[in-house]
């Protein structure tokens, strides 16, 4: 299963009023894993920063003059969403932003259906708190301290991970865990392996095995590498005695 969580940056609160897009910030998951592609995006709006905008994402009028124009990266971002369902904070605002150069490139509109609101996900888990992506982070311990101002492609790596604890993904299901299963952290998420019935047999030898330690041996005796040495095999009584 293939998801885009996506965040943008804007001029203002309203496309109908002449507001743009001016960031665009994608993250791939696939089967509810960051895949490691993303798509971002600075664009120019064509038009000056409110000092409010400014404010909020930092982002000037001038350091966006020789960005690209939705125009020209709209072919890309297309082909990036693809038709995966899109995953957004308060998503109806960024689809309104989205759908408005869509609609100026003569590019069919995105609809409504594809978007899964998180802040709707938010109010239902936790009625009568504030849900904002910032107080989220802090309920589930999510670090953001890179956060100084808002940005459209770190404020989706946080949706991301946020996304994740309240649709629950990372958590196992206690009933799905039987006696030959582990679970193991792999990064951040924890994932269920089945055990082997029947131990794969050893590839190395005896030989091998103790080079390797002789090996480990001239590394001191903080070397990490000794505890994953398997224990020594027991001498045989018959070779005590002969010693």
């Amino acid at each position: 299963m293939r998801e885009i969580v996506f965040d943008t940056e804007t001029t203002g609160l309203d496309p109908l009023k002449g507001d743009r897009l001016v960031e665009i910030g994608c993250i791939e998951l696939v089967n509810r894993l960051p895949s490691g592609r993303t798509f971002h995006k600075y664009i120019n709006p064509q038009r000056d920063m409110p000092a409010e905008a400014f404010a909020v994402h930092g982002l000037s009028a001038e350091f966006l003059a020789d960005k690209p124009l939705f125009a020209d990266i709209v072919d890309e971002f297309v082909a990036f969403i693809g038709d995966a369902p899109m995953i957004a904070h308060n998503g109806m605002f960024d689809l309104g932003f989205i759908n408005a150069e869509l609609d100026r490139c003569g590019i069919a509109a995105l609809p409504r259906t594809r978007i899964v609101d998180t802040l709707q996900l938010a109010r239902r888990k936790f009625p009568g708190a504030s849900n904002k992506l910032d107080d989220l982070c802090a309920r589930y311990r999510i670090d953001t301290s890179r956060r100084v101002k808002h940005g459209a492609l770190l404020d989706s790596e946080l949706l991301a991970e946020v996304y994740l604890e309240l649709i629950e993904a990372r958590q196992v299901s206690l009933d799905l865990v039987s006696a030959d299963t582990v679970s193991v952290e792999v990064g951040t998420t924890v994932r269920v392996v089945r055990a082997r019935p029947v131990p794969l047999a050893p590839r190395i030898d005896a030989a091998e095995l103790a080079a390797h330690r002789a090996f480990v041996d001239t590394l001191g005796d903080q070397a990490i590498w000794k505890d994953y040495l398997p224990p020594p095999e027991p001498v045989a009584e018959e070779t005590r005695a002969a010693g």
